[in-house]
C-alpha cells in the first residue's frame, strides 16, 4: 500500500516524457519575448515593469508566495483574492497548484521528492521540471491535498481549474489599448521576464550565494536575484524562517514585498504580521 510520504515523492518524479502542451506555451512566449524587442519603446518598457510588479510583485511575491503559501500575514478577503488574480496572469499555475508545489518544495528541499532541486541538476531546477513529465497544475483534486486552506473555497478551487482566464482578458485588453506592441511588452516579454526570475528562485538560490543560517538544505542569499524577484532572493533568511513575511533580515537586503506590506500595514489594511525575531547581532553569512 502506498503511503502518503511515498506518494508525495512521487508528485514532481522525474520523468523521460517531454509535456508537449507546457513545452509549446514556453517555446511561444520566448518567441513573443523576442518579437518584443523589434517595438521597443521606453513606454512599452514602463508598461511591461508595472504589469511584472503587479503579477508577480503583488501576485507572486506577496500574493501565491507570502500570504497564500506562508500565511505570513492577513488582509481583508477582497485583497486576497486580488493578490491570487494578480499570480494567476504569470502563467505559473493557479493558487493552489502553485501553494502545494511550494510547501513540497519546503517539506522535501534539496532532497527526494523536491519538484526543483539543482540536486538533480541546475537546468531541471531552473525549467527541466517544468517540461518533463505530467503537469500537476491541471489537476486540482492532487493538489487540494497539499493545500486543503485554499480547496475549501470555492473561488480559489475556480481561479485554479481557470488560471489562465486573467491572463487572455488582460492581453486582450492590452492589445485592444496599444495593440501588437503593448501586448508583446505587457504580455510576452513580461511572462518571459518573470518565469525566469522565479525560476532562479528555484535554481540559483539553491546554488550561488551567502549562508547565514544553517539550514538543512541548501538555500542560500543571493543579492541579484532579490533584486529581480521583490525581496526573494533571501532565499536562506526564508528557509530558516519560512513564516517570516520579512525575508531580508538586515537594513541592507533590499525586500520591496516587505517594504509594501509596511505601508499596507501602516494603511491599517495588513494586520497580524509575523517576522522573523532578529538577534542583537546577526549571524555572520558565509559565502558558498
Amino acid at each position: 500500500m502506498q503511503t502518503e510520504a511515498d506518494s508525495t515523492l512521487a508528485l514532481f518524479a522525474k520523468d523521460d516524457r517531454l509535456n508537449w502542451p507546457t513545452t509549446l506555451a514556453i517555446i511561444l512566449v520566448h518567441v513573443g519575448a523576442v518579437a518584443a524587442l523589434f517595438v521597443c519603446s521606453w513606454r512599452m518598457i514602463a508598461a511591461a515593469v508595472f504589469i511584472y510588479w503587479v503579477t508577480t510583485g503583488l501576485g507572486i511575491s506577496l500574493g501565491y508566495h507570502r500570504l497564500h503559501t506562508h500565511r505570513s500575514y492577513k488582509v481583508p478577503r477582497w485583497l486576497e483574492y486580488f493578490f491570487a488574480i494578480c499570480g494567476s496572469m504569470t502563467l505559473e499555475g493557479g493558487p493552489i497548484s502553485w501553494v502545494a508545489t511550494h510547501r513540497v518544495h519546503h517539506q522535501n528541499s534539496d532532497r527526494e521528492g523536491d519538484p526543483h532541486s539543482p540536486h538533480d541538476g541546475a537546468w531541471w531546477a531552473h525549467i527541466g521540471w517544468l517540461l518533463f513529465g505530467e503537469s500537476k497544475h491541471k489537476n486540482t483534486a492532487l493538489m487540494s491535498k497539499y493545500a486543503p486552506d485554499l480547496a475549501k473555497d470555492p473561488f480559489y478551487v475556480w481561479l485554479n481549474n481557470n488560471h489562465w482566464v486573467p491572463l487572455v482578458v488582460v492581453t486582450v485588453l492590452l492589445y485592444s489599448v496599444g495593440g501588437f506592441p503593448l501586448m508583446l511588452w505587457g504580455s510576452f516579454f513580461r511572462l518571459f521576464f518573470g518565469w525566469h526570475a522565479t525560476w532562479l528562485v528555484n535554481s540559483a538560490t539553491h546554488m550561488w550565494g551567502a549562508r547565514r543560517f544553517a539550514t538543512r538544505d541548501d538555500s542560500r542569499n543571493n543579492w541579484w536575484v532579490a533584486l529581480l524577484t521583490f525581496g526573494e532572493g533571501w532565499h536562506n533568511n526564508h528557509h530558516a524562517h519560512p513564516t517570516s513575511a520579512r525575508h531580508g533580515l538586515a537594513w541592507y537586503e533590499f525586500d520591496p514585498s516587505w517594504l509594501t506590506l509596511k505601508l499596507l500595514k501602516f494603511l491599517g489594511i495588513a494586520k497580524s504580521i509575523q517576522v522573523a525575531k532578529l538577534p542583537s547581532t546577526l549571524p555572520t553569512q558565509k559565502a558558498a
